[in-house]
């Protein structure tokens, strides 16, 4: 398992790979690192080729100063596909990554084996609400810098449950299902962190540029995930999408919040797994 560097749409993107079998690609979030699926690579790996990588303007990737567009972060999906010889793969993307695969499952459906929708959304639906999120990551980041413990804090009251969170406040050295600790989560964050301009280049992505109606057009064998105590992205939105896409199935965790892959990581890696092998 070595961090490797393809030559995609003029730039340089980071990923690794593990296990054997079939092919999952995992599609991290705004403003995080191919490092955040710590409770899925080991897992998922037990049971497929399982490749992540750090989205451009983010990690270890090239950082072009230039807006995202999900047409644009599709491509990246696509040009790492050809880079690793992959006719087909499955897909998973969470948050922002999932906005990314919705986007890449509509503009290369032949491409995709089946897919994985978590915690997500279709897009914001206008400039005013992609406003609000850049400002918040604006703010995380030199939060971070001044106290990056104190911030980890401060947004687990929006990623997690309360009841997990007092789990968590208990023991923080604690390696919660064998995977991570809220110490690893800490170094996680400040790996390879977003600058101001990512962050800003970046939430361009969260534009709204998937709709009901393509939604309805998708053949792919779809599970969405979704979390009962979201408050990023509610549980409401991901019904709505689970009712426009065929041939979709939808798990709703109960009793978790945005970061349910970790906080509930058995329970959605079950999930994924079933879902993928049958």
């Amino acid at each position: 398992m070595t961090e490797t560097f393809a030559d995609i749409n003029g730039i340089k993107l980071c990923y690794e790979e593990i296990g054997e079998g079939d092919p999952v690609l995992l599609v991290h979030g705004f403003g995080g690192n191919k490092e955040g699926w710590i409770g899925q690579w080991i897992p998922l790996s037990e049971h497929f080729r399982v490749i992540r990588f750090d989205n451009r303007n983010g990690g270890r990737s090239d950082r072009p100063n230039q807006p995202n567009t999900p047409e644009m972060l599709a491509d990246d999906v696509s040009g790492l596909m050809d880079h690793l010889k992959l006719e087909k793969t499955h897909v998973i993307g969470w948050s922002l990554g999932g906005i990314i695969v919705q986007n890449f499952a509509k503009k290369y459906p032949d491409r995709i084996n089946k897919l994985v929708l978590i915690n997500t959304v279709m897009g914001a639906p206008d400039n005013q609400g992609v406003e609000i999120i850049k400002n918040n990551h604006l703010k995380e980041l030199e939060d971070r810098k001044k106290d990056p413990v104190k911030t980890f804090w401060k947004n687990a009251r929006l990623g997690y449950h309360i009841k997990f969170r007092k789990e968590m406040e208990a023991n923080s050295k604690k390696k919660f299902y064998g995977l991570w600790s809220v110490e690893d989560l800490i170094q996680i964050q400040n790996l390879n962190p977003p600058t101001h301009q990512d962050i800003i280049n970046q939430s361009h992505a969260l534009l709204q540029t998937i709709t009901i109606k393509d939604l309805k057009q998708f053949k792919i064998p779809t599970l969405l995930i979704a979390s009962s105590h979201d408050r990023l992205t509610s549980s409401k939105s991901m019904i709505e999408m689970h009712q426009a896409i065929p041939n979709s199935i939808l798990k709703i965790i109960d009793k978790a919040g945005h970061n349910s892959p970790r906080s509930r990581a058995s329970e959605v890696n079950e999930a994924i797994i079933n879902f993928l092998k049958n």
